[in-house]
């Protein structure tokens, strides 16, 4: 039902708004794939004539490949364009086009077949109306056995607010640049990957795709490596008005471990959501696939806020623990530094 309510009012204001003379645009978010395929991601929107590709929410984007950042943008401005459900672009990869269509929140999300060699390229994707974006896509060598899975929100960006006010806090409210970074978590992360930019690092959040431009300036702005961003979108499914967050990552981190079997995954995450049982669950149920799992230790103050204790919850201990005992690294520190030491001292290395 919510789904079927949402589907008729974007009926009624993509009409409205096309008869107004706005046009098809497209917002990439980077991609990853391996040889002979391509994981390719984009979101199709409405914007106003007056309206510049470089004034789209989705300016900056390929700040997840690398690339410099756009001007920054207030994050409520990601959200103030009209998503496009059925409309039909076209993809060029590696000398094929492909043509397919946006789902009822816009977005596409698909695997194409492409022969690219490793490293960075750009997937060329046009709307029906002309316009042109380049969505950068991973490509993984077939020898590359590590990478890295990492959550976004306090465990490389600092919150400190109640979990339900998190999303929108850091989507509508904060300036990008006055985001303020989990300390020593980018050096981390670089002594982690140790100049082989061959490593895939994937960042895997709740948050909704519309901060997904935002966040990536933020994690190019704070040094972090290159790497796609997996989100989800916020709206209505067949069976009730939003997504579960722990339900998308289980799924995503699934979906690594199935298109990409060769890579064992360092999965970084902190104490006070559901990281540490998602990761158990992960080390129990395909152990050959992860590496270690990183888990930074929120404060007195951020337990509480997160979820009303100020202390991890008990579901999350049993989950380090469980996680121990089969065999897996959990390493625990309440920043960056405190990890990284215990990182060496293990001798954990992604070679």
């Amino acid at each position: 039902m919510a789904a079927r309510i949402e589907s008729a009012i974007d009926r009624r204001i993509d009409a409205r708004l096309r008869r107004r003379g706005w046009t098809v645009r497209v917002e990439p978010y980077a991609g990853y794939g391996a040889a002979g395929w391509v994981r390719v991601m984009a979101r199709a929107l409405l914007a106003a004539p007056i309206v510049e590709d470089h004034d789209l929410p989705g300016a900056g984007s390929s700040a997840q490949a690398g690339a410099r950042s756009a001007p920054a943008l207030r994050g409520w401005r990601s959200f103030a364009t009209a998503q496009v459900p059925g409309a039909v672009l076209e993809v060029a990869v590696g000398g094929r086009v492909h043509r397919v269509t946006t789902d009822r929140g816009g977005f596409v999300d698909v695997v194409l077949t492409a022969d690219l060699t490793p490293g960075w390229h750009d997937v060329r994707i046009t709307s029906q109306d002309g316009a042109v974006a380049m969505a950068p896509v991973h490509v993984i060598a077939p020898d590359v056995r590590f990478g890295i899975v990492s959550d976004i929100d306090d465990t490389v960006m600092v919150t400190r607010l109640p979990r339900p006010f998190v999303a929108a806090w850091n989507v509508f409210m904060r300036h990008e640049n006055a985001r303020e970074p989990v300390p020593g978590m980018s050096s981390l992360y670089a002594e982690l990957v140790d100049g082989d930019d061959r490593l895939p690092v994937v960042y895997l959040s709740t948050g909704a795709w519309n901060a997904a431009p935002t966040v990536g300036r933020f994690l190019r702005q704070f040094g972090f490596p290159s790497g796609p961003l997996l989100m989800t979108d916020w709206g209505p499914t067949n069976s009730g008005w939003f997504r579960s967050g722990p339900t998308h990552k289980i799924t995503q981190l699934r979906r690594l471990m199935r298109e990409l079997p060769d890579v064992k995954w360092v999965l970084v995450g902190d104490d006070g959501q559901r990281d540490p049982q998602i990761y158990a669950g992960a080390a129990q149920h395909h152990p050959g696939h992860v590496h270690a799992i990183l888990i930074r230790q929120l404060t007195f103050t951020e337990h509480v806020l997160a979820h009303g204790v100020p202390t991890p919850t008990t579901d999350s201990l049993r989950a380090e623990l469980r996680a121990q005992r089969d065999g897996i690294p959990v390493l625990q520190g309440p920043d960056g530094p405190s990890i990284a030491r215990q990182v060496r001292s293990r001798g954990l290395r992604l070679r």
